[in-house]
């Protein structure tokens, strides 16, 4: 098997959480135009995306007031949540991150929605904002 050619780093998609997804997809997919991308749920949040060029808007949903979007709404309200950014190789930004000094909510990668490997970073180290990494 070949080797996959590097793609850089890009927005993958931006998490914005919402009270309700049936309530919130209608502005992006019928007054914006913007189709539907199916995903899958995960982490306890309902998701639905649309595709915005080369990227996604994912509308996350709590599953319950536990959950981490549940907590989010709970706290600061419907908004962005995070940006995603999909890396070549997750393993070395995070070491490039480890070395910077950048605090890291997950230490090692973990699979997320559509099996692909993820981590997160902490918005103490990211200028408060909540950044996802997500292996190509």
């Amino acid at each position: 098997m070949q080797p996959k050619p590097p793609k850089g780093t890009r927005i993958a998609h931006i998490g914005i959480a919402v009270k309700s997804i049936s309530a919130s997809l209608p502005f992006f997919s019928e007054i914006l135009g913007l189709p539907e991308f199916p995903v899958d749920d995960s982490d306890g949040a309902r998701i639905a995306a649309v595709s915005a060029g080369d990227s996604l808007i994912e509308l996350l949903e709590a599953q319950d007031e536990s959950s981490p979007i549940g907590k989010f709404l709970a706290k600061r309200g419907p908004g962005i949540h995070h940006i995603c950014f999909a890396v070549d190789d997750i393993g070395a930004t995070l070491e490039k991150c480890r070395a910077a000094g950048i605090r890291l909510i997950d230490e090692t990668p973990r699979l997320g929605a559509e099996g692909k490997r993820i981590a997160f970073l902490h918005p103490g180290s990211t200028q408060g904002i909540l950044v996802e990494l997500s292996e190509h």
